[in-house]
Protein backbone atom coordinates (compact mmCIF):
# COMPACT_ATOMS: atom_id res chain seq x y z
CA UNK A 1 0.00 0.00 0.00
CA UNK A 2 2.80 2.32 0.85
CA UNK A 3 4.36 1.61 -2.23
CA UNK A 4 2.02 3.85 -4.32
CA UNK A 5 3.67 7.19 -5.61
CA UNK A 6 2.50 9.75 -3.42
CA UNK A 7 3.14 13.53 -2.73
CA UNK A 8 5.63 13.25 0.29
CA UNK A 9 3.29 16.00 2.20
CA UNK A 10 0.01 13.24 1.74
CA UNK A 11 2.26 10.19 2.84
CA UNK A 12 2.99 12.45 5.89
CA UNK A 13 -0.68 13.41 6.61
CA UNK A 14 -1.59 9.51 6.25
CA UNK A 15 1.26 9.20 8.46
CA UNK A 16 -0.18 11.73 11.11
CA UNK A 17 -3.74 9.82 10.83
CA UNK A 18 -2.30 6.92 12.05
CA UNK A 19 -0.54 8.51 14.83
CA UNK A 20 -3.50 9.77 15.78
CA UNK A 21 -5.56 6.62 15.85
CA UNK A 22 -3.03 4.09 17.18
CA UNK A 23 -1.57 6.96 19.82
CA UNK A 24 -5.27 8.91 20.75
CA UNK A 25 -7.62 6.69 19.47
CA UNK A 26 -9.86 9.90 18.05
CA UNK A 27 -9.51 11.57 14.41
CA UNK A 28 -10.89 14.44 13.20
CA UNK A 29 -10.88 16.48 10.20
CA UNK A 30 -10.47 19.72 12.11
CA UNK A 31 -6.93 18.09 13.09
CA UNK A 32 -5.31 17.72 9.69
CA UNK A 33 -6.44 21.45 9.42
CA UNK A 34 -4.89 22.98 11.98
CA UNK A 35 -1.53 20.67 11.73
CA UNK A 36 -1.04 21.28 7.95
CA UNK A 37 -2.50 24.77 7.63
CA UNK A 38 -4.86 22.81 4.83
CA UNK A 39 -8.24 23.57 3.22
CA UNK A 40 -11.32 21.54 4.55
CA UNK A 41 -11.98 19.99 1.14
CA UNK A 42 -8.48 18.98 1.22
CA UNK A 43 -8.91 17.31 4.64
CA UNK A 44 -11.97 15.56 3.30
CA UNK A 45 -9.65 14.06 0.40
CA UNK A 46 -7.16 13.19 2.44
CA UNK A 47 -9.52 10.87 4.76
CA UNK A 48 -11.48 9.76 1.65
CA UNK A 49 -7.98 8.43 0.59
CA UNK A 50 -6.86 6.90 3.14
CA UNK A 51 -10.23 4.73 3.43
CA UNK A 52 -9.57 3.62 0.35
CA UNK A 53 -5.99 2.78 1.05
CA UNK A 54 -6.39 1.23 4.95
CA UNK A 55 -10.16 0.86 5.51
CA UNK A 56 -9.39 -1.86 7.73
CA UNK A 57 -8.05 0.64 9.94
CA UNK A 58 -10.77 3.48 10.68
CA UNK A 59 -14.52 3.55 11.39
CA UNK A 60 -16.75 6.36 11.60
CA UNK A 61 -18.32 6.93 15.29
CA UNK A 62 -21.14 8.77 14.32
CA UNK A 63 -22.43 8.85 18.36
CA UNK A 64 -19.07 10.86 18.82
CA UNK A 65 -18.73 12.29 15.49
CA UNK A 66 -15.31 11.35 15.07
CA UNK A 67 -12.88 8.69 13.02
CA UNK A 68 -11.58 6.34 15.91
CA UNK A 69 -9.41 3.28 15.15
CA UNK A 70 -10.65 -0.60 14.50
CA UNK A 71 -10.06 -3.49 17.09
CA UNK A 72 -7.29 -4.98 14.24
CA UNK A 73 -5.34 -1.27 13.41
CA UNK A 74 -2.43 -2.17 10.99
CA UNK A 75 -0.03 1.30 10.76
CA UNK A 76 1.10 1.30 7.28
CA UNK A 77 2.47 4.75 6.95
CA UNK A 78 2.99 4.94 11.01
CA UNK A 79 6.20 3.46 12.25
CA UNK A 80 4.86 2.44 16.08
CA UNK A 81 7.42 2.66 18.65
CA UNK A 82 6.77 3.60 22.29
CA UNK A 83 10.30 4.33 22.70
CA UNK A 84 10.20 7.03 19.82
CA UNK A 85 7.41 8.29 21.16
CA UNK A 86 8.50 8.99 25.08
CA UNK A 87 11.71 10.65 23.37
CA UNK A 88 9.70 12.89 22.10
CA UNK A 89 8.11 13.44 25.14
CA UNK A 90 11.44 14.02 26.99
CA UNK A 91 12.28 16.55 24.32
CA UNK A 92 9.24 18.18 25.14
CA UNK A 93 10.30 18.56 28.76
CA UNK A 94 13.49 19.47 28.30
CA UNK A 95 12.07 22.30 25.66
CA UNK A 96 14.59 20.38 22.78
CA UNK A 97 11.40 19.60 21.04
CA UNK A 98 8.36 22.68 20.46
CA UNK A 99 4.66 21.86 21.39
CA UNK A 100 3.67 21.74 17.76
CA UNK A 101 5.88 18.69 16.97
CA UNK A 102 4.20 16.20 19.70
CA UNK A 103 0.90 15.56 17.98
CA UNK A 104 -1.52 15.07 20.60
CA UNK A 105 -4.64 17.15 20.80
CA UNK A 106 -4.52 16.40 24.53
CA UNK A 107 -1.64 16.17 25.79
CA UNK A 108 -1.22 13.53 29.11
CA UNK A 109 0.57 14.63 32.48
CA UNK A 110 3.79 14.52 31.87
CA UNK A 111 6.95 15.01 33.85
CA UNK A 112 10.64 13.78 34.44
CA UNK A 113 13.39 14.03 37.39
CA UNK A 114 15.65 17.11 36.66
CA UNK A 115 18.11 17.14 34.09
CA UNK A 116 21.26 18.54 34.28
CA UNK A 117 21.84 19.76 30.85
CA UNK A 118 24.65 20.81 29.12
CA UNK A 119 24.80 23.21 26.14
CA UNK A 120 27.05 23.26 23.27
CA UNK A 121 28.12 26.12 21.79
CA UNK A 122 26.73 26.00 17.74
CA UNK A 123 29.46 28.03 16.83
CA UNK A 124 32.04 25.25 18.48
CA UNK A 125 29.78 22.43 16.50
CA UNK A 126 29.59 24.17 13.33
CA UNK A 127 33.68 24.33 13.79
CA UNK A 128 34.23 20.65 14.43
CA UNK A 129 31.59 19.73 12.15
CA UNK A 130 33.67 21.25 9.48
CA UNK A 131 36.65 20.20 10.49
CA UNK A 132 35.35 16.40 10.29
CA UNK A 133 33.88 16.96 6.43
CA UNK A 134 37.46 18.63 5.42
CA UNK A 135 39.48 16.08 7.91
CA UNK A 136 41.17 19.74 9.49
CA UNK A 137 42.88 20.15 12.77
CA UNK A 138 41.34 22.58 14.99
CA UNK A 139 42.99 24.52 17.81
CA UNK A 140 40.77 24.73 20.99
CA UNK A 141 41.37 26.08 24.49
CA UNK A 142 40.13 22.99 26.70
CA UNK A 143 39.30 22.68 30.46
CA UNK A 144 40.34 19.08 31.54
CA UNK A 145 40.21 18.03 35.45
CA UNK A 146 43.29 19.46 35.54
CA UNK A 147 44.28 22.09 34.00
CA UNK A 148 42.81 24.72 30.85
CA UNK A 149 45.24 24.82 28.13
CA UNK A 150 45.68 24.98 24.12
CA UNK A 151 45.66 21.94 22.24
CA UNK A 152 45.46 21.04 18.74
CA UNK A 153 43.37 18.09 17.46
CA UNK A 154 41.21 16.41 14.19
CA UNK A 155 37.98 15.82 14.80
CA UNK A 156 36.58 12.63 12.81
CA UNK A 157 33.55 11.55 15.12
CA UNK A 158 30.99 12.38 17.77
CA UNK A 159 29.34 9.99 20.36
CA UNK A 160 27.05 11.00 23.30
CA UNK A 161 27.91 8.75 26.12
CA UNK A 162 24.24 9.22 27.78
CA UNK A 163 25.20 12.75 29.66
CA UNK A 164 27.98 14.08 27.49
CA UNK A 165 28.22 14.70 23.97
CA UNK A 166 32.17 14.12 22.94
CA UNK A 167 34.28 14.50 20.22
CA UNK A 168 36.32 11.66 18.53
CA UNK A 169 39.66 13.55 17.66
CA UNK A 170 43.27 12.62 17.08
CA UNK A 171 45.62 14.66 19.30
CA UNK A 172 48.18 15.90 17.51
CA UNK A 173 50.45 17.20 20.43
CA UNK A 174 50.11 12.98 21.65
CA UNK A 175 49.98 11.26 18.67
CA UNK A 176 47.01 9.43 19.75
CA UNK A 177 43.13 8.95 19.52
CA UNK A 178 41.15 10.70 22.79
CA UNK A 179 37.67 11.79 23.32
CA UNK A 180 36.86 15.64 24.53
CA UNK A 181 34.11 16.81 26.02
CA UNK A 182 32.18 19.27 23.97
CA UNK A 183 31.24 21.71 27.07
CA UNK A 184 35.02 22.00 27.98
CA UNK A 185 36.15 23.36 24.86
CA UNK A 186 36.00 27.41 25.46
CA UNK A 187 37.62 28.96 22.45
CA UNK A 188 37.88 27.20 18.86
CA UNK A 189 39.60 28.22 15.76
CA UNK A 190 39.97 26.08 12.36
CA UNK A 191 43.48 24.68 11.79
CA UNK A 192 45.15 23.13 9.16
CA UNK A 193 44.75 19.71 7.00
CA UNK A 194 45.57 16.89 9.52
CA UNK A 195 47.63 14.21 8.63
CA UNK A 196 45.83 10.75 10.58
CA UNK A 197 44.07 8.32 9.72
CA UNK A 198 40.59 7.76 11.39
CA UNK A 199 40.57 3.83 10.67
CA UNK A 200 43.82 3.33 12.95
CA UNK A 201 41.60 4.46 15.73
CA UNK A 202 40.48 0.88 16.65
CA UNK A 203 38.57 1.96 19.78
CA UNK A 204 36.61 3.08 18.04
CA UNK A 205 36.16 0.85 14.78
CA UNK A 206 35.74 -2.02 16.78
CA UNK A 207 32.53 -2.99 18.01
CA UNK A 208 32.22 -5.22 21.19
CA UNK A 209 29.07 -7.40 22.71
CA UNK A 210 28.26 -6.61 26.35
CA UNK A 211 26.53 -9.64 28.10
CA UNK A 212 24.44 -8.16 30.89
CA UNK A 213 22.53 -10.44 33.37
CA UNK A 214 20.93 -10.29 36.74
CA UNK A 215 22.90 -9.65 39.41
CA UNK A 216 24.05 -12.75 40.76
CA UNK A 217 23.39 -11.43 44.39
CA UNK A 218 19.26 -11.23 43.69
CA UNK A 219 16.96 -13.51 44.59
CA UNK A 220 14.66 -15.31 41.83
CA UNK A 221 12.25 -13.07 42.20
CA UNK A 222 14.18 -10.17 41.85
CA UNK A 223 16.14 -11.33 38.72
CA UNK A 224 12.71 -11.65 36.61
CA UNK A 225 12.42 -8.26 37.34
CA UNK A 226 15.33 -6.88 36.15
CA UNK A 227 15.05 -9.36 32.89
CA UNK A 228 11.65 -7.69 32.33
CA UNK A 229 13.31 -3.77 32.68
CA UNK A 230 16.27 -4.84 30.58
CA UNK A 231 14.07 -6.89 27.72
CA UNK A 232 16.51 -10.11 28.46
CA UNK A 233 15.61 -12.97 26.88
CA UNK A 234 16.57 -16.26 28.88
CA UNK A 235 18.39 -14.48 31.61
CA UNK A 236 21.01 -12.32 29.49
CA UNK A 237 20.82 -9.40 27.11
CA UNK A 238 23.48 -8.66 24.20
CA UNK A 239 23.93 -4.75 23.49
CA UNK A 240 26.83 -4.55 20.80
CA UNK A 241 28.57 -1.21 21.25
CA UNK A 242 32.11 0.56 20.25
CA UNK A 243 34.79 0.07 22.50
CA UNK A 244 35.43 3.90 22.90
CA UNK A 245 31.71 3.99 24.08
CA UNK A 246 31.60 0.45 26.08
CA UNK A 247 33.91 2.23 28.08
CA UNK A 248 31.46 4.88 29.15
CA UNK A 249 28.53 2.42 29.88
CA UNK A 250 30.49 0.35 32.77
CA UNK A 251 31.43 3.84 34.19
CA UNK A 252 27.54 5.37 33.97
CA UNK A 253 26.22 1.66 34.98
CA UNK A 254 29.18 1.17 37.65
CA UNK A 255 29.27 -2.14 35.90
CA UNK A 256 32.92 -2.27 37.55
CA UNK A 257 32.18 -1.90 41.52
CA UNK A 258 32.02 -5.19 42.86
CA UNK A 259 31.07 -4.12 46.10
CA UNK A 260 27.67 -2.65 45.12
CA UNK A 261 25.31 -4.35 46.88
CA UNK A 262 23.14 -6.42 44.54
CA UNK A 263 19.40 -4.26 44.87
CA UNK A 264 21.75 -0.92 43.94
CA UNK A 265 23.33 -2.66 40.89
CA UNK A 266 20.88 -4.82 39.39
CA UNK A 267 22.71 -5.92 36.95
CA UNK A 268 26.41 -7.15 36.20
CA UNK A 269 28.74 -7.38 33.10
CA UNK A 270 29.41 -11.04 32.41
CA UNK A 271 32.19 -10.57 30.13
CA UNK A 272 33.61 -7.86 32.23
CA UNK A 273 37.36 -8.57 32.16
CA UNK A 274 36.72 -9.33 28.23
CA UNK A 275 35.92 -6.47 27.23
CA UNK A 276 38.58 -4.57 29.25
CA UNK A 277 41.11 -6.63 28.15
CA UNK A 278 40.26 -6.05 24.04
CA UNK A 279 39.99 -1.98 24.80
CA UNK A 280 43.91 -2.52 26.33
CA UNK A 281 44.50 -4.52 22.77
CA UNK A 282 42.86 -1.97 20.58
CA UNK A 283 44.68 0.89 22.34
CA UNK A 284 48.34 -0.78 22.09
CA UNK A 285 47.44 -2.31 18.56
CA UNK A 286 46.18 1.62 17.66
CA UNK A 287 49.73 2.70 19.07
CA UNK A 288 51.85 -0.07 16.39
CA UNK A 289 49.71 1.40 13.63
CA UNK A 290 50.40 4.92 14.19
CA UNK A 291 54.50 3.92 15.34
CA UNK A 292 54.52 2.39 11.73
CA UNK A 293 52.71 5.24 10.12
CA UNK A 294 55.23 7.62 11.90
CA UNK A 295 58.31 5.82 10.87
CA UNK A 296 56.77 5.30 7.05
CA UNK A 297 57.21 9.56 6.91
Amino acid sequence: MTDEKRPWTQNQRFEFMEWKLFWEGALNRSDLEEMFQISTPQASIDLRRYRELAGDNIAYDATEKTFKPTGNIKPSFLRVSADRLLLQLRALLTGALPRREVWFRDLPTIDMAPDIVRHVDPDCLRTILAAIRSKHSIEVRYQSLTNSRTREIAPHALAFDGYRWHVRAWACDRDDFRDFVLTRIDQIKPGAPADFDPEDDLEWNTIVSLDLRPHPGLTEEQSLAIERDYAMTDGRRIIDVRLSMAYYFIMRMNLDLADLPPARAQICLHNLEAVQSDIRAARAESKRRIVDRINRK
